[in-house]
């Protein structure tokens, strides 16, 4: 490991360090402490670091690429983690048979491809081993255990302060400050949990799919899957190869598309058309060639939007179906398909189309949800509504005042990317502009 990336996590708490950059900055950590507003004042149990590089909230793989790309032009970062690990969603919150539903050249980050021996589509195991060669490349060493309280813009002093909380240390916070601040905390940070009348009083077991790990545990069980996105459709799969008996619900209209077309993977077929046809065009092609492939998934309680999907994407981030095998279980009838949930009542279970099937479990497929409106003070770059950008890819990467956007961008590992580069540039150009190069500032 370099000289920098052994000293990376060191530094910020370095007294004398501290000294040396806010001399540069025009004052003191300690003045900056005492001169902050009485309202937000200073604790005995909250200290104060200042940071010389970005600040970035989130060790997935946004946080990782926004940290190589920024170490690649020799600028440190200061990365916190509220887990006890990188990529926290892949490594606790994901089911055994997960695997990248995209092949590995779309899923790469920055500056590293996958090994060559690697499978088209890489598994969770795979996928995790890549992120951690990655960050031992790069000298990533993020801070664990410490979430994000509250972050907010200083105007006086042009520095962003950042709160965090140490897990399980509740009221002792440590404040840290920098030009810059890369949100980078994803879109599933949060579980969504759907409100349904008598959810609350199942008599059985209730899981979000962040919990669930395999089906051998629902082996001869009859269990209820809630949600028909890639999670909620190979969960049920999952659950049929484990002897179980999934139903599903499906809440809305999906579209449901093979994993492989025409001996290439759906993906990257779309990605090629485009450089050739307008959206539309495509999106009639896949849907054309689905049906040749599926037939009509109407007919098994599966509706398609009337938007096309690559269209729907663009328009409401929501993304289609890639079959690995879910839909021939659901078309033999292994896996029964239902409309939305009416009420539950004991262990029985009442839809809307007034059938009603008793159940030992049920697992929900209910989502994610950014975390960004709890703790940024900052309603510009990003949206209360929803915590992803306001603007749509690919502007929704950069705010004001150094406030940047990583992997927030509805567009998968490849919109990451894309995002950690331009952040690492954008940085670099300013150092370069004050006529300090990256290298010997920090």
């Amino acid at each position: 490991m370099d000289h920098w990336s052994e000293s990376e996590g060191k530094r910020a708490h370095d007294p004398i360090f501290q000294t040396y950059f806010s001399q540069n900055c025009g004052q003191h950590v300690e003045d900056f402490c005492k001169g902050r507003s009485a309202d937000a004042a200073v604790t005995p149990s909250q200290r104060c670091t200042l940071v010389p590089g970005p600040i970035i909230v989130g060790a997935g793989p946004s946080g990782l690429a926004v940290a190589a790309c920024l170490k690649e032009k020799g600028v440190d970062s200061l990365i916190f983690e509220r887990s006890n690990c990188i990529a926290s969603l892949w490594q606790l919150k994901t089911y055994d048979r997960l695997s990248l539903h995209l092949p590995r050249q779309f899923c790469e980050l920055p500056l590293m491809p996958f090994p060559a021996d690697y499978p088209i589509y890489p598994s969770k195991k795979e996928f995790v081993a890549y992120l951690e060669k990655y960050a031992a490349r790069f000298g990533i060493c993020p801070t664990y255990n410490h979430t994000v309280v509250c972050a907010e813009y200083d105007v006086k002093r042009l520095l962003w302060r950042v709160r965090m909380q140490a897990t399980g240390r509740i009221g002792e916070e440590v404040e840290y400050m920098s030009r810059w601040l890369v949100v980078a905390t994803g879109e599933n940070a949060e579980v969504v949990q759907p409100e349904i009348g008598g959810l609350k009083e199942f008599k059985g077991t209730v899981m979000h799919t962040s919990a669930y790990k395999t089906g051998r545990v629902f082996a001869g069980k009859r269990v209820l899957v809630v949600g028909c996105g890639n999670s909620g459709m190979e969960v049920c799969l999952d659950l049929c190869n484990n002897n179980a008996h999934p139903h599903i619900v499906v809440r809305d209209t999906v579209h449901i598309l093979p994993r492989e077309m025409l001996g290439h993977s759906t993906f990257g077929l779309s990605m090629w058309l485009l450089k050739w046809l307008p959206v539309h065009v495509v999106d009639l092609f896949l849907l054309l060639v689905a049906r040749a492939m599926l037939g009509d998934t109407a007919r098994l309680g599966l509706k398609r939007p009337t938007v096309g999907p690559l269209e729907l994407k663009s328009l409401s981030g929501k993304t289609p179906v890639l079959d690995v095998g879910t839909f021939a279980k659901i078309r033999s009838g292994d896996i029964k398909v239902h409309p939305d949930i009416k009420r539950i009542s004991g262990r029985q279970v009442e839809f809307l189309d007034t059938s009603s099937e008793d159940f030992d479990a049920i697992v929900l497929a209910t989502g994610y949800r950014s975390n960004v409106p709890f703790w940024l003070k900052d309603r510009e770059l990003f949206s209360e509504k929803d915590g992803l950008p306001r603007k749509a890819f690919p502007n929704g990467w950069k705010g004001e005042r150094g406030l940047y956007s990583a992997g927030l961008t509805r567009r998968g590992l490849m919109g990451t990317s894309l995002d950690a580069r331009r952040i690492a540039h954008d940085v670099e150009q300013q150092l370069r502009a004050e006529g300090k190069y990256p290298g010997v500032l920090l």
